[in-house]
């Protein structure tokens, strides 16, 4: 952790943290998170990827982490992770690169891919495949306590979450996701009610590692991180055409990820119509993975993304 580097680049009017680790003339893996993560999340996979001989970068989105918010966050969609990225990299003066995306973070990566897909050598998602854009059957049936309906409403989450502070909130999300159920509350509670206080953290996160969560969402709190991804479902893209990824992708899925359990979306995963929006995709699967299986099996995943990118540099 100690060889990480951190620094900001002004983009798009915007002062973006990135952390960084490996040399500038390596190949670059760009890793992009989920909620309620940050860079940090991708703390074993940046180490690892340098030490097999890649430049590995983890930008806290703007609105997350040590990233300045966007000027007007109603108007914060995917489409500014996409342009953020690409400041990024031609700040930086990188060609092509590799993606490693978690969770919502597979939105932007794939808008990257399809908008610029002669930069990108290969996509690596963990958990969330490449699914149509629009509104998605995944999430149709849902019932109301279900916790994206929940948060998708202004306002709502803010009250649940402004009564614990950003520790708990993180802790109580990290318990919650990392279980096979989907998060859903009853009529009378609200998400953060659904965890009993008591409940440890699971063996693989520390103390430690919660404590940096909760330090980064103290200073950027959560309105934004609740605009993008939940309040921006309703997106559109009038510029691609063609929502096939053609570069070559992996998808990772823990076999425990409570998303699984969503209407149609594993049978969409084995069933191969995953592939559909992927033309070279290779799946892989974590036996008891859950939705934060990159911390939870570093060395497994580790393994998996340097195959891939050793198959692809």
């Amino acid at each position: 952790m100690d060889l990480i580097v951190h620094k900001f680049l002004e983009v798009n009017g915007l002062k973006l943290h990135i952390a960084e680790i490996g040399k500038e003339s390596s190949p670059v893996v760009v890793f992009l998170h989920g909620f309620p993560e940050i860079w940090y999340s991708w703390r074993h996979q940046m180490i690892a990827v340098a030490n097999a001989g890649y430049r590995a970068i983890a930008p806290d989105s703007r609105g997350y982490g040590l990233s300045d918010p966007p000027p007007e966050t109603h108007k914060f969609r995917f489409s500014d992770l996409c342009d953020d990225l690409l400041a990024i990299v031609d700040s930086l003066r990188i060609d092509k690169i590799f993606i490693v995306a978690k969770d919502f973070g597979i939105r932007p990566a794939a808008l990257f891919t399809l908008r610029h897909h002669a930069r990108v050598a290969g996509v690596i998602s963990l958990g969330v495949p490449h699914t149509p854009f629009g509104p998605t059957a995944f999430l149709k049936g849902m019932p109301e306590g279900f916790y994206l309906n929940r948060w998708k409403v202004p306002g709502r989450a803010e009250a649940d979450f402004g009564r614990l502070d950003a520790k708990t909130v993180v802790r109580n999300i990290y318990i919650l996701f990392s279980r096979s159920e989907i998060p859903i509350a009853s009529e009378s509670q609200e998400i953060m009610d659904i965890l009993d206080p008591s409940t440890p953290l699971p063996s693989w996160f520390a103390e430690e590692d919660l404590s940096a969560y909760g330090a980064l969402y103290d200073k950027s709190g959560f309105l934004n991180p609740l605009q993008v991804p939940y309040r921006s479902t309703d997106e559109e893209y009038e510029d691609i055409v063609d929502p096939v990824i053609k570069n070559p992708m992996l998808l990772v899925v823990g076999e425990k990820d409570y998303l699984l359990k969503l209407p149609g979306m594993e049978g969409f995963i084995r069933s191969g119509m995953v592939k559909h929006l992927a033309s070279d995709l290779e799946v892989e699967y974590v036996p008891e993975g859950c939705h934060f299986v990159q911390e939870q099996f570093p060395d497994k995943v580790n393994q998996l993304i340097l195959v891939f990118l050793g198959k692809h540099s």
